[in-house]
């Protein structure tokens, strides 16, 4: 490989990464909040909190109090049981007997041609009592009593149709928790980022608010029916313009999962991920492309400058190199420090420069293998 095409991956995949990192991630890592509070009160319209769980008797007997503790007047927690066969049944009617404001519905089938998460949300929202609708897992759980008010802010007081939220991931222990904290983080400075950029192109169903009427007025997930899993980021994907979607960025208004232990497990997650995601628009599946392709061409044409210098004794050139490298790797990690404590109000606790490797294999052979991979029914 010449020098000259070396040359030309590197600076043009520094340019980029560059501008990715500087203009398009700074807007979540140095985010400030300019609205200031309102005079204006605005009455405590009713929040459904729609959970969907199958074989989840294990969180849901966490969750479910965790919810009761918020600090908001008018909700109540639909659970829709999704043909559990664990105790999830015989904790729900214990549960409900506790919690008024606690309702549960049963699902014993999934029709034909349908995903039994599409239609087990579509369930959801057609017996939901209120038309706000805050999402999230069974085994996730929100950072503080202030989820809900804070989380479903925009679609109550701004009239706006989508309100995302970030969900991360609690401080894990071993190798595989803190890559998967480290892309989950990567992934939010996509999405929120492009957000704040007014060009939404998805959110994560852990932590998403959007009304029940307009859900029921596009036709849930029409389009999309057979599509398995992707289920958030595709009616996001479908729906959300920089008019209608804000971002909630505040360490109060996150969910967070317990990271897997288990990489046989991870690794069918994220080839299911990447195959919903690669039914997202053109456009939005070449923004995350070109982070993709300009990282791989920027690590592609700085090692082989260094190793073609080094060989050739020019240390100058190689000393700029390498300059050019650290002052990239440096930038990247104050932006994910920064990103992480503006969204957790934590700092992280993984090895940047190593993860930053670790994506490029990630996204090239497992996203390779995904998208070659047909949609799992």
């Amino acid at each position: 490989m010449g020098l000259f095409l070396l040359g030309s991956f590197f600076l043009f995949g520094l340019l980029i990464q560059g501008v990715f990192l500087l203009v398009v991630f700074g807007r979540t890592a140095w985010y400030s909040s300019s609205s200031k509070k309102s005079a204006v009160t605005y009455p405590e319209e009713g929040v459904t909190v729609l959970v969907t769980a199958r074989n989840k008797y294990q969180y849901l007997k966490v969750l479910i109090p965790k919810l009761f503790e918020q600090d908001y007047p008018k909700f109540d927690v639909l659970i829709v049981n999704d043909q559990s066969t664990d105790r999830t049944k015989r904790l729900l009617e214990d549960l409900l007997i506790k919690y008024p404001k606690l309702r549960s519905v049963t699902i014993k089938y999934t029709p034909k041609h349908l995903t039994a998460k599409k239609f087990a949300l579509t369930l959801g929202f057609k017996v939901a009592k209120n038309d706000v609708i805050l999402l999230t897992e069974a085994d996730s759980l929100p950072s503080s009593n202030q989820w809900i008010r804070k989380m479903t802010a925009p679609v109550r007081e701004q009239g706006k149709t989508f309100a995302l939220g970030y969900s991360g991931y609690t401080q894990p222990s071993s190798t595989l928790g803190r890559w998967v904290k480290f892309e989950s983080l990567l992934k939010a400075l996509f999405f929120l980022s492009f957000s704040l950029w007014k060009a939404p192109f998805m959110g994560v169903g852990r932590n998403l608010c959007y009304r029940k009427s307009f859900f029921m007025e596009v036709k849930a997930f029409k389009g999309f029916w057979d599509v398995q899993g992707g289920e958030d980021a595709l009616f996001v994907n479908a729906y959300a313009t920089g008019k209608n979607t804000q971002v909630v960025i505040d360490p109060q208004a996150i969910t967070t999962s317990e990271c897997t232990e288990n990489w046989k497990e991870y690794l069918a997650q994220e080839k299911q991920v990447f195959q919903a995601e690669r039914n997202l628009k053109v456009e939005d599946k070449r923004k995350v492309g070109i982070y993709a392709i300009s990282q791989a061409l920027y690590w592609i044409g700085g090692i082989g400058l260094l190793l073609y210098f080094g060989i050739g004794f020019d240390w100058i050139q190689f000393s700029f190199v390498l300059a050019c490298m650290l002052a990239r790797t440096l930038l990247l990690s104050r932006v994910i420090r920064s990103a992480t404590f503006k969204l957790e109000g934590t700092r992280p606790t993984f090895n940047v420069l190593l993860f930053d490797l670790i994506y490029i294999a990630y996204f090239w052979v497992l996203g390779s293998i995904s998208y070659q991979a047909k949609n799992m029914k």
